[in-house]
């Protein structure tokens, strides 16, 4: 543990305090630690973005817009998420999981617009994945890093770090659309 000296003004004993709890925490990671951090990347915020936050306010004149030179529209990037979110869970806990077509079946079809409910359900589907895997990485009994008994050399522990990253490779995605189509 770094012990840091400072003078022991009342400022000072709080700086000190704060410094010895970063260091006593950062420093030895336990399994607390460990899970918490998980959650924090899966629920968003400090350098990750809020889902509700990138989809707030999103009006149904913009779901399907697609500004020039993008592939994509928000709706097509939720229901991207959402989709691939519930397979990464399929693959996860079935183990009679069957393999979905790259890309096809990852994304929804390109000159349909959601209605509100396909809209709504998307979206609750997305952040109730989220949710899931919260659960998961919150029931200390689940071993994170035990290899799925059907997915070969894949953990647990893979499949919710790529769920993560995948959804924040994408909300930034969503993000740069916003700021195309609103500005």
């Amino acid at each position: 543990m770094l012990i840091v000296a400072i003078e022991e003004t009342t400022i000072d004993a709080v700086v000190k305090f704060e410094v010895e709890y970063f260091f006593r925490r950062r420093s030895r990671m336990n399994e607390s630690a460990f899970r918490e951090n998980i959650v924090e990347l899966l629920k968003g915020g400090q350098a990750h973005l809020k889902i509700e936050k990138a989809l707030k306010g999103v009006g149904e004149s913009i779901r399907v817009a697609r500004p020039k030179g993008s592939d994509h529209s928000i709706w097509d990037l939720v229901e991207h998420l959402r989709i691939a979110q519930d397979d990464i869970l399929k693959y996860m806990f079935d183990s009679a999981y069957e393999e979905m077509n790259f890309p096809d079946d990852y994304w929804p079809p390109k000159d349909k617009a959601p209605t509100n409910e396909e809209w709504n359900h998307s979206v609750e589907g997305l952040i109730g994945g989220v949710k899931r895997l919260i659960e998961l990485v919150e029931d200390r009994s689940f071993d994170l890093t035990a290899a799925i008994p059907h997915g070969e050399w894949r953990t647990y522990l893979r499949e919710v770090l790529l769920a993560a990253d995948h959804s924040a490779y994408h909300l930034g995605q969503i993000v740069q659309l916003r700021k195309l189509l609103e500005a």
